[in-house]
């Protein structure tokens, strides 16, 4: 049964390294707003009315039919080293994470499927998959949506849809996005294009932790910003069709580049990143994915053999702050981090654990 002690040493699912295109493409994710009827939105809604909403959507999440050995957090009952687990798993926002007023997350037992509680909707139903798999996300988070909805009154309007609390997710309330690797365009120094046609598509380029957050890693989130008078569908499209595509080219052919024009570079850059986590004895969190990335766009190219992607993207999440804290079993302070973490990835790549 899924648990907050079982999580760390647990894969996390979207970073298997499976799915189509999982060189490039890390995972992709639907996101579903919505809203009681019955409540103001959050923004306006008070403490008692955040508890009954709450206590209204747990009691209908805990009765999923596709969510045997799921798991409920409410943010307020929970350690500040589990939020941001929480947090670093993708399965909540920051916004979720901050310890103030009645909310929570629901879980199912795959971690494929999360719905935050009393975020900036009542509702954030969100499906993540491995790689390429914008439709299997979508059909997932339909099937929450509509089992909700049949015991629930949603805010919607029949010329604006469903109604949500950002204007840009009026409509569908849809949000795709897919997590991208893109180590190649930084390195050429051509990433500042693909940032630019995201805007021209009407997209959002963010970080590793969406909005407001760095690419660490030379990870990306891209979404789509706007959803009033677009179908499901036609959003969906658009990412497969369209966005995926251009992006995924883009990286391909720097990558292309550089092996064929500077392969000194590329390794020298791999070999380096090996031998910073072989050897180092103290690591940042910052350091530790700078020098993962090249690992893994090392082994996505072939230059080195005998590690494994979905290993290394393991890795990218057990380096992080929380993972550590919580494998290590308590708070840890950052000096001590940074000694903890060196030792941890130098022990995966001696032994053979990668």
């Amino acid at each position: 049964m899924l648990t907050l002690e079982s999580m760390p040493n647990r894969p996390c699912h979207w970073l298997m390294g499976e799915g189509p295109k999982n060189d490039i493409l890390i995972s992709s994710r639907v996101r579903l707003a919505r809203n009681l009827l019955a409540f103001p939105f959050m923004s306006k809604a008070s403490e008692p009315q955040r508890e009954e909403i709450q206590t209204t959507l747990r009691s209908r999440l805990e009765k999923l039919k596709e969510a045997p050995g799921h798991l409920y957090v409410e943010m307020s009952d929970t350690h500040d080293i589990d939020r941001q687990m929480l947090m670093e798993r993708h399965l909540i926002s920051r916004q979720l994470a901050a310890p103030d007023g009645s909310k929570g997350v629901f879980i199912t037992e795959g971690e494929d499927i999360s719905v935050m509680v009393n975020e900036e909707d009542h509702l954030r139903i969100q499906a993540i998959a491995p790689g390429l798999q914008i439709q299997e996300c979508w059909q997932k988070a339909g099937m929450v949506d509509d089992e909700l909805e049949a015991g629930l009154d949603f805010a919607f309007s029949d010329k604006l849809g469903y109604l949500t609390a950002c204007p840009t997710n009026l409509g569908t309330g849809l949000r795709v996005s897919v997590m991208v690797h893109l180590p190649a365009l930084q390195l050429t120094g051509k990433i500042d294009q693909i940032k630019q046609a995201a805007k021209d598509m009407r997209l959002a380029i963010r970080g590793l932790y969406g909005e407001g957050t760095e690419a660490l890693g030379d990870f990306y989130q891209i979404s789509n910003q706007t959803t009033l008078g677009r179908s499901e569908q036609e959003i969906i499209r658009e990412f497969n069709d369209q966005v995926v595509p251009r992006i995924l080219q883009a990286e391909s052919a720097a990558r292309e580049l550089l092996v064929e024009e500077n392969p000194l570079l590329i390794d020298d850059r791999i070999g380096r990143a090996l031998g910073v986590l072989s050897h180092a004895r103290l690591l940042t969190a910052e350091e530790a994915l700078y020098h993962l990335s090249y690992l893994r766009l090392g082994v996505t190219l072939g230059r080195i053999s005998g590690l494994e992607l979905s290993n290394i993207n393991n890795l990218f999440l057990l380096a992080q702050t929380a993972h550590l804290q919580k494998l290590r079993g308590g708070e840890l302070d950052e000096a001590t981090r940074k000694a903890v973490r060196a030792e941890f990835i130098r022990q995966k790549l001696s032994r053979g654990n990668l």
